[in-house]
């Protein structure tokens, strides 16, 4: 399986978790512009919320051809990259099993999981690392249930996982090896289903109707399918769990709102998909296969164009206080999602994952405080999603407060 998806991402700079003010300013005074990236080549820059949605859903605008797949006579293997009616097709056989009721289905289990690892880690004691003891832990299970994973092979699927999001930080030989990885084990993993039915998604696609009909699947697409489930729905949500507690924890002012107000944290889950930036401005570029003017702008067909999700989602036309985390603001229409046809499939799980998780650490862990001060912390490089390596916490002994107050607007 090529690591199509993200061999074309160009990223534009940020800090840890803050967006770049100069993509901000933006939005006001030239939400569709054009910019040189720094191997020369020219593009179009779109950062205001309403351009970023006309971008979304235009079907002028292609991720096949973004990708070179298309000049190269290659299918896509991810949904992001492909265009309708191929994406439309293969996302059909999955969306039954993410629907809002069916995931609601899943809360007490997954509030189950973080409360097992929550105790493990006060059995353990202090400091513990929310990143590999909680934030990485609960979407792989979580994820792995829905799909059918069985436990003993769940943890040699994280690290291959994480390496299929390498932008600089893994090699072309480590990335292949992990596709070949996870093709193979999820070949393997669809004939045992194919051969004994069990209630999980992935023997729900395997038997699916459809399959007996005029347009099946293919073993490939399947396969392929499963995979991208799996990378979508574990990494990126382990990184805003963990991106989550740290914003929450590095401005305890925040933290103790959260806390004595826990029937805010559907809200605040909202909030903090706004502000906190997920990945590294990249933005899935797209190639408009016609003309289309955007934000008054016309890009021509064949020009590339790329989105800042971050910056649209601080577009002052649409956000109030756009550059505060406000945990009770109620109209929230943001990006971190994404919109139209490559709404993220998942969006519903993701949500309830980090509900379950803001809502189960504030109530176990009520005093949770940074172990370290915040200059102490490490930060991952040359992934598609930005996070830390490590987060250390107490939240019983008496120790400095690392979490040292601090405004709420970006520098």
């Amino acid at each position: 399986m090529a690591n199509s998806r993200w061999q074309h991402q160009e990223e534009i700079p940020g800090d840890r978790l803050e967006v770049d003010p100069a993509l901000v300013a933006r939005n006001t005074t030239e939400p569709v512009s054009r910019i040189r990236l720094p191997d020369g080549r020219a593009v179009w820059l779109v950062t205001g919320w309403a351009e970023t949605r006309q971008v979304f859903t235009h079907p002028a605008f292609s991720r096949t051809r973004a990708t070179g797949l298309r000049e190269k006579d290659t299918e896509p293997t991810f949904m992001l990259d492909m265009d309708p009616p191929q994406q439309s097709r293969i996302r059909s056989r999955a969306v039954g099993a993410f629907t809002h009721r069916r995931i609601e289905q899943l809360r007490p289990r997954s509030e189950q999981v973080a409360d097992a690892l929550l105790d493990a880690m006060a059995a353990e004691g202090e400091p513990g690392d929310l990143v590999g003891q909680f934030a990485q832990p609960l979407p792989l299970t979580v994820m792995c249930d829905l799909l059918g994973v069985p436990a003993q092979d769940r943890a040699g699927l994280q690290p291959w996982s994480e390496v299929l999001l390498s932008l600089t930080a893994h090699t072309q030989e480590e990335i292949d090896a992990a596709c070949a990885g996870l093709d193979t084990y999820m070949s393997g993993l669809l004939r045992q289903r194919r051969a004994e039915p069990t209630d999980d998604l992935l023997s729900a696609l395997v038997h699916d109707p459809r399959q007996d009909g005029d347009d099946p699947l293919s073993d490939d697409e399947l396969v392929h399918l499963g995979v991208s489930l799996l990378v979508s729905g574990f990494p990126a949500t382990a990184s805003q769990i963990t991106n989550f507690s740290y914003t929450l924890l590095s401005r305890p002012e925040l933290w103790r709102q959260v806390r004595d107000a826990p029937e805010l944290v559907p809200r605040v889950v909202e909030e903090l998909l706004r502000f906190v930036p997920l990945g590294s401005d990249a933005g899935l570029p797209r190639v408009a296969t016609e003309d289309v003017e955007v934000g008054g702008r016309l890009i021509r067909a064949g020009e590339t164009v790329m989105v800042s999700r971050p910056s649209a989602n601080r577009d002052r036309a649409v956000f109030p206080r756009p550059d505060e985390i406000v945990l009770d603001r109620a109209d929230n229409p943001h990006l971190a999602f994404g919109f139209g046809i490559h709404h993220c499939l998942g969006v519903h799980l993701a949500r309830l994952e980090l509900q379950v998780a803001v809502g189960r650490l504030v109530a176990r862990f009520p005093e949770l405080r940074l172990a370290v001060p915040e200059d102490q912390l490490e930060w991952r490089t040359g992934l598609v999603v930005r996070g830390l390596r490590k987060l250390p916490v107490v939240w019983t002994t008496a120790s400095p407060d690392h979490s040292a107050a601090r405004a709420h607007t970006c520098p």
